[in-house]
């Protein structure tokens, strides 16, 4: 499976995930294991993977951290198109 990035980068929405998720309080531990409640794998490591913009997510995984995260498909996708720049 070839790995697709642009600019380097896996997705466009780590950024706005760790942000969420600091002004949330929460570790990266406790953000997967909310998803996880969702009956979604995503281990903590991921978390910092995708943080820093190095793995890709999947449709329903966004869904979750906007659950999770409480915040809209706008919020998560805040400057997502910076990475064109």
């Amino acid at each position: 499976m070839r790995i697709r990035k642009l600019n380097g980068k896996s997705n466009a929405i780590g950024k706005n995930i760790k942000k969420y998720r600091e002004l949330r309080h929460l570790t990266q531990r406790q953000l997967s294991d909310k998803i996880a409640l969702l009956g979604i794998d995503i281990y903590h490591s991921d978390i910092s993977l995708i943080e820093n913009e190095k793995l890709l997510l999947k449709d329903f995984e966004i869904v979750a951290f906007c659950k999770v995260l409480d915040i809209t498909y706008e919020q998560i996708f805040e400057n997502a198109t910076n990475i064109f720049d």
